[in-house]
């Protein structure tokens, strides 16, 4: 099993911009150093606590101070973006990385996201034809050679013929070919995402919202669209994200998680997920009320916090009951005191890795 960090990123809205991403690239930098394997950056325009318009400007920055982690968007939202330029930034970045970038994808966006660009966002299925397109573009103008012409439902799209003599036109493709490893996130039981990851040999990856009870659906939609296509699924490639606060006492380890995972859930996310698909995700029983998804609730169902051996229990138990998976990516936190962060990240590499390592 290998590690990684899924970067949203969470920040409380007291936090100054510069100091949240100032952190956001420490704990980068200090991945690097630990032998995490690769960390994802999210994207929202709207989220005050997810403050995160532009990745592509964090991961450059994380580029230069970095070594050996693999750094990709965690997620590209599809719908908000013109795909002629979100094809060259992304291309520009894959060189920038030399190989070390990885492009995760999501269709739709919050609805304030859809409406700042003015996006209908009461109309999912439009969205979700967007999303689609976007992505078939950036791909198939990554895929061409010469004059490459797209006329669709949201864009037209006539490039420039490349002239070798004035050495200008439609150029660049990204450093990896045909294009760097795409991976699909979900965060719903029946997402039609998973099956598009295997269908179209992506990386899958579960969201930390995802129960135990709802895992194993989604490898078996990951099954479903490898085996239509008529290739292999690799558990070795499904990414599980959670929560995960390591601490050095099991008491500690709580005492931390309530003031930070408690603080993200009690002011953010309990009230942008009461009544939605996202918060009867979280259930082990679908008849619980949404007032019973309580922090100590999720700290003794969802997230992983204790001391070391405490997380190896829980790591164990969530991979024998989502039937196994190849990479764990830790959601990471903004505490008040920057050091409880960077202490459970030590302690998830150096204690709890090597006693889950044989988990492959």
């Amino acid at each position: 099993m290998h590690f990684g960090l899924f970067m949203m990123p969470l920040h409380p809205p007291y936090r100054a911009f510069a100091d949240a991403y100032d952190r956001d690239i420490a704990q980068i930098v200090l991945a690097d150093r630990l032998g995490f394997r690769e960390v994802w950056v999210g994207e929202h325009l709207t989220e005050r606590w997810e403050n995160a318009p532009a990745p592509d400007l964090l991961l450059a920055q994380a580029l230069a101070l970095t070594r050996n982690v693999r750094l990709g968007t965690g997620v590209t939202l599809l719908a908000l973006h013109n795909p002629v330029y979100l094809a060259h930034r992304l291309a520009m970045l894959d060189h920038m990385a030399r190989g070390r970038f990885q492009w995760g994808i999501g269709g739709g966006g919050i609805p304030t996201d859809l409406s700042l660009l003015g996006l209908d966002h009461s109309n999912p299925a439009a969205v979700r034809a967007r999303s689609a397109e976007v992505l078939d573009v950036v791909l198939k103008l990554w895929e061409s050679d010469g004059p490459f012409t797209y006329h669709g439902k949201f864009f037209d799209i006539d490039t420039p013929v490349f002239d070798p003599v004035k050495e200008r036109g439609y150029y660049m493709k990204p450093y990896q070919r045909p294009h760097p490893p795409i991976a699909v996130a979900a965060s719903t039981p029946k997402s039609n995402s998973m099956r598009m990851a295997g269908e179209r040999g992506w990386i899958p990856m579960s969201s930390s919202l995802l129960s135990r009870t709802y895992l194993g659906d989604h490898w078996r939609l990951v099954e479903d669209g490898a085996t239509s296509a008529g290739r292999p699924a690799k558990r070795s490639e499904w990414r599980v994200a959670r929560d995960i606060l390591v601490g050095p006492t099991p008491a500690v380890a709580r005492a931390r998680a309530r003031a930070v995972l408690g603080r993200n859930y009690v002011e953010h996310q309990h009230p942008n997920r009461r009544g939605t698909v996202q918060m009867a995700s979280t259930k082990l029983d679908p008849s619980m009320p949404d007032e019973a998804v309580t922090v100590d609730y999720l700290m003794d169902n969802l997230w992983i916090v204790g001391d070391a051996a405490e997380c190896v229990d829980k790591i164990h138990q969530l991979y024998e009951e989502s039937g196994g998976f190849g990479g764990l990516l830790s959601i990471t936190t903004d505490s008040d005191d920057a050091g409880w962060d960077h202490e459970s990240l030590r302690l998830l590499m150096e204690q709890v890795a090597p006693r889950v390592a044989h988990l492959n």
